[in-house]
């Protein structure tokens, strides 16, 4: 959306602007003290200024519990799934994957669940009557460095994976400036991760997908084999702060996992090398 749209002071726009606050987004993820050290206004105009982009934004009426209750908000339920871009992949899992809950993309090494993850990244920044969500992601490595050059790759092909787009639509949508990448390299720094640095994200609206690439890696490393139960203890403990954001903002939280095998001696004894 445009300034001009908006019904405001022009002394505040002028303001807002020479703050180098050029989106709505920007605004309601500021808080009112963070904008009137910005744009040098007073309280009652950041208010106001926050209050008007508010109802801007607001694309669904409000609620009540009493409609709730008695199932009457059928918008409701029109985007309950994240499209991953994909007319095939989104028709075998029926539109997408669900916004509550935890998706675990499991599989062998180079099979593509990286893949698949930075076009969720992607589709999630689409608007709603596209399958996305409006909103940016978070994106957790904890083996290997993000592959920066691969989404921008994706990025600069949205035109032509996403043919049923506009394409005024499309370049509207700066991709890589609303994916937030983190390294955690111990349990620890992804629990700090997950527990205080994503939640402020999901709260200011920015972002409204985590992935997590992976969680198994760090676990594995960090307890050996007869530490097992208390390994367990902190992977239940880590699921249900996920669950937990999951459904505090109602957002998908998608985990990556590697198929391990294990090979022992009978193995090796059947096996040819020569």
């Amino acid at each position: 959306m445009d300034w001009d749209q908006v019904e405001l002071n022009p002394k505040v726009v002028h303001a807002v602007k020479r703050a180098n606050v050029k989106t709505f987004r920007e605004v309601l993820s500021l808080s009112g003290p963070d904008l009137q050290r910005l744009t040098k206004l007073s309280h009652a105009d950041v208010h106001h200024l926050q209050k008007t982009v508010a109802a801007a934004v607001q694309t669904d009426p409000a609620v009540t519990a009493l409609q709730l209750y008695r199932g009457e908000c059928p918008f409701l339920e029109q985007h309950q799934k994240l499209s991953l871009g994909c007319p095939v992949m989104d028709s075998l899992l029926r539109g997408g994957i669900p916004l509550l809950g935890i998706v675990e993309i499991a599989g062998e090494s180079s099979a593509g669940k990286t893949q698949i993850c930075m076009q969720l990244c992607l589709s999630v920044q689409y608007p709603r009557k596209y399958g996305g969500l409006e909103a940016g992601a978070v994106y957790i490595c904890t083996e290997d460095t993000f592959p920066t050059k691969r989404l921008q790759q994706l990025s600069s092909l949205q035109h032509k994976l996403r043919p049923e787009v506009p394409a005024d639509v499309v370049k509207s949508i700066t991709f890589c400036d609303n994916i937030y990448i983190e390294h955690a390299g111990d349990v620890d720094s992804l629990n700090s991760c997950i527990s205080k640095r994503v939640p402020i994200l999901l709260s200011r609206g920015l972002v409204r997908l985590v992935v997590v690439d992976s969680i198994a890696a760090l676990f594995r490393c960090e307890f050996e084999a007869k530490d097992a139960l208390l390994r367990a203890k902190h992977l239940l403990a880590f699921g249900a702060t996920l669950h937990s954001l999951s459904h505090r903002f109602k957002t998908p939280i998608v985990c990556v996992n590697q198929v391990a095998d294990a090979v022992g001696d009978s193995d090796l004894a059947q096996s040819n090398f020569g």
